[in-house]
């Protein structure tokens, strides 16, 4: 796009073009559906080299610009990253198709039926920074959700998403369908964010993805309704009965098998009763792996020599890391740990690391987040693990999603009534 482009006219032409779009993707058959997405996971697999030379012209701009490793990571589009996604389309496409599904039909005492038909919820606008995988897993659900959607990227990615979303498009004219279901915004001005957010006639729910800066601009802002979360805060809580040897591989794997994500573990809570013998193991792992440890007095003391110890403040219980950086606190009882976590956590993904099943069902109750876990890392929430296929974001709301947001989440329910010529006396 040139500097002189007029963003009204612009995100006007793509909303009125969604707008049409979502119509016919809401009367689409199911195999057309599943025809584009079938048809998008081939393109994929082929289009590595194309995809792959886009992908370097980001990252080579990203790292002149100095952006930070784990940000530079998020912006990768590897042969891994690709094959994923692409199995993702296969995934959706053998998935039981949601739209015009009706449930819950009770006859009422005069002859009428009533039930609710599952439904698309019409144009949604996507807002994502870094993951150019973002741009499939977003089109991916909107194409079998019988949405269309308005993607924007952020700026450092915005070669790999146009060759993307060009390989969305052709795909989902091979299955018949109407190419303009998925839309990347061609530009890189940002006044175009503050437009998408502000067009309700146009788009009917926005999605931020990315960090709390963003989203909390777009919730502050947009006059569209929003599904977010703003951090990603996950605990883990080792109990004071446990399998040590497994709380030490899944600790390591919520915190270090990748240290971007929103699901990486960035706090830790251990029982007192195993502190003594969990925290020394544990430290001489994360320190191998250059991890910071940020602990609490007791857990200082208990790390010893182990480099990367330093003293936690109030401010690293509620924070965010998204990096080689964990906090640490020792605590004397699960209620303390739950309050913790109910306290400073983000409300996204907790984890309990424990042989006690009257405590894993405790956490499990009372942690208030959008995913609770037992005995597995903080890793495992994300869409594609949960059987979802993607996810299009993962949702610290209570309304209308919660967790990470596949199909269902993308849908409405709407009431429908079956009768033969009743009327109201």
């Amino acid at each position: 796009m040139t500097p002189n482009t007029d963003i009204p006219v612009l995100m006007t032409a793509l909303g009125v073009a969604a707008r049409a779009a979502a119509s016919a993707m809401a009367a689409a058959p199911t195999a057309a559906k599943n025809a584009a997405l079938l048809a998008l996971a081939r393109r994929l697999r082929a289009a590595g080299p194309a995809l792959a030379k886009a992908n370097d012209t980001d990252l080579a701009a990203a790292r002149s610009a100095g952006l930070a490793e784990p940000m530079v990571d998020r912006l990768k589009l590897t042969p891994q990253v690709i094959a994923t996604v692409a199995e993702g389309c296969e995934q959706i496409a053998a998935m039981a198709d949601p739209i015009g599904e009706i449930t819950g039909v009770k006859r009422r005492p005069s002859g009428i039926s009533v039930g609710q038909m599952r439904v698309p919820l019409g144009v949604f606008g996507m807002i994502f920074e870094s993951r150019p995988n973002v741009t499939i897993e977003a089109a991916s659900l909107a194409i079998k959700s019988g949405n269309a959607c308005i993607l924007r990227g952020g700026s450092e990615a915005i070669h790999s998403n146009r060759a993307l979303a060009a390989l969305v498009q052709a795909a989902l004219e091979e299955a018949g369908l109407p190419r303009e279901a998925v839309q990347l915004v061609p530009t890189t001005d940002r006044a175009a964010v503050g437009r998408l957010i502000a067009m309700p006639e146009y788009v009917d729910v926005i999605i931020p993805r990315g960090g709390k800066g963003l989203i909390e601009r777009i919730s502050a802002e947009a006059r569209v309704p929003v599904i977010k979360h703003l951090d990603g805060n996950c605990h883990v809580y080792v109990d004071a009965q446990v399998d040590l040897e497994q709380a030490l591989v899944v600790t390591d794997n919520a915190k270090t098998q990748k240290y971007s994500p929103c699901n990486a573990a960035e706090s830790l809570l251990v029982h007192a009763a195993q502190a003594a013998a969990f925290l020394p193991r544990l430290g001489a792992l994360f320190a191998a792996k250059g991890v910071e440890m940020r602990a609490c007095p007791r857990s200082a003391a208990l790390l010893g020599g182990v480099g990367g110890v330093v003293r936690a403040t109030e401010a690293d219980w509620s924070t965010e890391y998204l990096a080689p950086i964990i906090s640490i606190k020792v605590v004397d009882t699960l209620d303390e740990a739950i309050s913790h976590i109910n306290r400073f956590g983000s409300h996204h993904t907790d984890a309990i690391l424990t042989t006690n099943h009257p405590n894993a069902m405790r956490f499990l109750r009372e942690v208030d987040s959008a995913s609770v876990m037992v005995n597995a890392s903080t890793r495992f929430a994300d869409g594609f693990e949960y059987g979802l296929g993607a996810e299009i974001g993962i949702s610290t709301d209570k309304f209308h999603a919660r967790g990470p947001v596949g199909l269902e989440g993308l849908t409405s329910m709407k009431w429908v009534v079956l009768g033969q010529g009743e009327i109201r006396s």
